[in-house]
């Protein structure tokens, strides 16, 4: 493998010229810089990111802790996250928590030991002291999707209260009285956050929340099914059920479809969370859509903002309703098949 100096022989410079010309340095004449670039050409010179690291104290490395990679959200978010990155200069390295507090702060150490320039978290509890540390001692750091009240970092978030508002406004219309919710971790925000509104949503509507119809999830698959089948076994199953996010959504699907029952005729399901997925579910799945790509985008100027020095902002956006026939909603019209014969 070539070095520095090999590229400086080659090129007929010293090896600090090569240095400057690779860091950029306005003081190289455009000749000497000709020259040194054909010669990493011709070599194969890869610089060592390590060492340049140490002299920089920059590692051009974001770090990224989502709450799990088998999630279709986060799948979506990690990947507008690498992509705004890259755009900005910087490569992502990724950590999955797989909703567990120590597996999210197991990366959060290596990410750290590593030397990142900056770090992005959807955090899976209420706030580790390893990450509430990083937070104070002045790690950059933003919170994307979830955060942690009371930290002074960042929050760039979708906020769902209007769309699950719409969604019980729709539901209502639709006929339907007996609402029960699959909630998420009650120490995430979004997990307390989209009970609180779907609470509030019903009391505005005078329709009851009994305890029966509050299952507990932890936003995966099998925590929908154990709450969907608790709900079937009820004296009086609800009409519909609401996951609050869309494997747990999922599995809710699977418990109902166990059951020998169909969606919408027996129980009707609606979800947090859209996904690609739900339009090829028979039926299509009404869902609240978060703005996922752009929440990853957002994420990262606003990460990038703080490392650079500039004031980083937080970043509200909004979710909204999409409405397809998972809740009984009429089939779309179709066309007339009879087309006016032109004379």
């Amino acid at each position: 493998m070539a070095s520095i100096k090999d590229v400086a022989a080659e090129a007929g410079v010293s090896a600090a010229t090569v240095s400057r010309v690779l860091n950029g340095h306005p003081s190289v004449s455009s000749g000497a810089r000709t020259r040194v670039l054909a010669a990493v050409d011709a070599l194969g010179y890869r610089p060592n990111a390590v060492a340049r690291s140490l002299r920089t104290d920059q590692t051009h490395t974001l770090g990224l802790v989502i709450s799990d990679v088998l999630n279709p959200y986060f799948t979506e978010l990690a990947r507008s996250v690498e992509e705004e990155a890259r755009a900005h200069g910087y490569s992502v390295i990724i950590g999955n928590a797989d909703e567990q507090p120590e597996l999210q702060d197991h990366h959060v150490r290596n990410l750290l030991d590593r030397r990142i320039d900056g770090l992005l978290v959807s955090p899976t509890d209420g706030g580790s002291p390893l990450m509430l540390d990083a937070a104070h001692t002045g790690t950059p750091m933003v919170f994307v999707d979830r955060w942690i009240p009371g930290v002074d970092v960042p929050v760039v978030r979708a906020d769902g209260r209007e769309a699950v508002r719409d969604l019980v406004t729709h539901l209502h219309g639709l006929g339907h009285r007996r609402l029960a919710i699959i909630a998420g971790p009650a120490a995430t925000m979004t997990g307390s956050e989209r009970v609180e509104a779907f609470q509030e949503a019903l009391r505005e509507y005078g329709l009851p929340l009994p305890d029966a119809y509050v299952g507990q999830g932890d936003f995966q698959a099998a925590s929908g099914r154990r709450a969907t089948e608790a709900f079937l076994n009820l004296p009086e199953p609800p009409e519909v059920v609401f996951a609050t996010d869309n494997l747990m959504a999922l599995g809710a699907l699977d418990a109902i479809r166990a059951r020998g029952l169909s969606v919408p005729h027996d129980i009707a399901l609606a979800a947090f969370d859209d996904i690609p997925w739900f339009v090829h579910t028979d039926p299509p799945i009404t869902a609240i859509a978060q703005p996922t790509g752009e929440l990853g985008r957002a994420a990262v100027r606003a990460l990038v903002d703080r490392i650079e020095g500039r004031p980083p902002q937080s970043v509200t956006l909004t979710a909204r309703l999409v409405v397809r026939r998972s809740c009984g909603e009429p089939p779309p019209m179709q066309p007339s098949s009879m087309q006016r014969s032109i004379t």
